[in-house]
């Protein structure tokens, strides 16, 4: 919990920066892509979290994957979070950055659940939904898949919640028929 109160910090730091340099579309591009190498190479993320390798030799590692590639105020934020040896919180200001950027855009967050992966058609179709459900003026739809639903969809907008998947409709049916009317109850 202090973790990722120490990576709310430092986020609401680097947006303030990032806005009074203008440079916050730069530095959101970068954050996005730390969380994406982090997700993608389990290696990263856990010589990000090692005691054992020194603090120098991440920032040596973190400079040479990120620099030229990312605005300097990006690599600044490394170079100061290195120095102070809190290396793990990087994946999670990451992660937080995003949050606080949509935060601060006024974008808000949206997630479709389906049997099957989406179209552009109904991934279109979804997001005008969720915008007339929303009090934002955009709305990011993140996807996920689960098999287990059989069919429908479940949307879900802030919290509101719109259920019309099967499994939701067949549990309905089944709590109804549990309920015999023939049968007397005491």
């Amino acid at each position: 919990m202090t973790d990722l109160r120490a990576a709310s910090r430092y986020v609401k730091s680097l947006l303030g920066l990032a806005v009074e340099q203008n440079a916050l579309e730069a530095v959101h591009a970068d954050m996005q892509l730390f969380a994406k190498v982090c997700a993608e190479n389990r290696q990263f993320a856990l010589l990000l979290r090692n005691p054992v390798v020194k603090h120098d030799k991440k920032r040596d590692v973190l400079e040479r994957l990120f620099k030229g590639k990312v605005h300097p105020l990006t690599m600044a934020i490394f170079d100061i979070i290195t120095k102070k040896n809190r290396e793990p919180l990087l994946p999670a200001i990451a992660r937080e950055f995003h949050a606080e950027y949509n935060l601060y855009k006024g974008i808000g967050d949206a997630v479709i659940t389906t049997a099957v992966p989406l179209d552009a058609s109904l991934r279109a179709e979804f997001e005008r939904i969720a915008k007339g459900l929303s009090d934002k003026k955009q709305v990011e739809l993140k996807e996920v898949v689960d098999a287990d639903m059989i069919g429908g969809f479940v949307l879900e907008v802030g919290d509101k919640q719109i259920d019309a998947s099967l499994k939701n409709k067949l549990n309905a049916l089944k709590v109804q028929f549990s309920h015999n009317p023939y049968i007397k109850e005491f």
